[in-house]
């Protein structure tokens, strides 16, 4: 399996939010020069995560984003998901009618067993988690 820009910027900018917040909305124009990623990719990037309702938008003077919710209750699965990120390591598992095979392949059953572990990893980090290690190394 081998994750997208797509889905390391958005943990990678999740994690800057929720360590940066506190009580005030954070711009993507701080995010962006944070974590030295465009301005233009993570507009599109919190578009989605702003669909699957884990950051809301304030606007006005003074706005920009804060998490939907606390930092404990979101996942890093949560944020792969919601910017579309295939964590399965083979298409077959993911993609409906991929492959003519689907019925008698043995090896399948592998990719899938090891996609639900992936899965299952990804959940169990949270982006609090992450913020307390980001703490840590910026504390250095």
């Amino acid at each position: 399996m081998r994750l997208s820009t797509r889905g390391r910027y958005a943990v990678r900018s999740m994690v800057d939010l929720a360590y940066h917040s506190g009580k005030r909305p954070v711009s993507l124009i701080e995010i962006s020069q944070r974590q030295d990623i465009s301005l233009h990719y993570l507009e599109q990037l919190y578009v989605k995560l702003r669909r699957a309702r884990l950051v809301k938008s304030v606007r006005g003077p003074g706005g920009g984003y804060l998490l939907a919710k606390n930092s404990m209750n979101i996942s890093v699965k949560d944020i792969l998901s919601a910017v579309n990120e295939n964590m399965y390591p083979v298409q077959c598992i993911s993609v409906k009618d991929f492959c003519d095979r689907i019925d008698r392949c043995v090896t399948r059953l592998i990719w899938k067993k090891l996609g639900d572990q992936i899965h299952k990893f990804f959940e169990s980090i949270t982006l609090k988690e992450l913020s307390e290690e980001y703490d840590k190394i910026l504390k250095r």
